[in-house]
């Protein structure tokens, strides 16, 4: 991009010739601009360091988050107790930290810790073999009002 860019190829002839949006061309134009890369690039300057250069944000460490994260693998031991929910879990995290997630991207920040627990196990069980009952919750949510 860069080299075809020095030897004076518009945006537009760039994009069909890698077959990537003009947009994105321009985008890493200037971002090359903006750190001071032109073609020929230094010898030394590794793909690592290419990268680094051009996509890195200032002020933020490579896998950090900007705001203060909730103790995950607490929170999932709090939601399995009776009448825990995640709304309820948020609140208390934005009460002690105002400044933190809203309650959507808590949710979605949540629902992939999730994901890197335990995996599930399929059983496979013959109809009418066993019978599970499901114990969870309440017990007045399970009482009928017929006894």
């Amino acid at each position: 991009m860069l080299r075809l860019a020095g030897s004076g190829t518009s945006s537009r002839e760039i994009a069909v010739v890698l077959g990537i949006a003009r947009s994105t061309v321009q985008d890493n134009l200037q971002r090359a601009a903006a750190v001071g890369l032109s073609w020929p690039l230094p010898g030394e300057l590794t793909d690592d360091a290419l990268e680094h250069k051009l996509f890195s944000r200032n002020g933020v460490k490579q896998g950090t988050r900007r705001r203060t994260e909730p103790n995950w693998p607490d929170l999932a031991v709090e939601l399995k107790k009776p009448g825990v929910t995640l709304l309820i879990l948020w609140e208390e995290y934005r009460g002690s930290h105002p400044e933190g997630y809203g309650y959507s991207r808590f949710c979605e920040l949540f629902r992939s810790f999730e994901q890197r627990l335990s995996p599930t196990m399929r059983q496979e069980h013959a109809a009418g073999d066993k019978v599970f009952v499901d114990y969870s919750g309440k017990d007045s949510d399970c009482r009928s009002q017929d006894r």
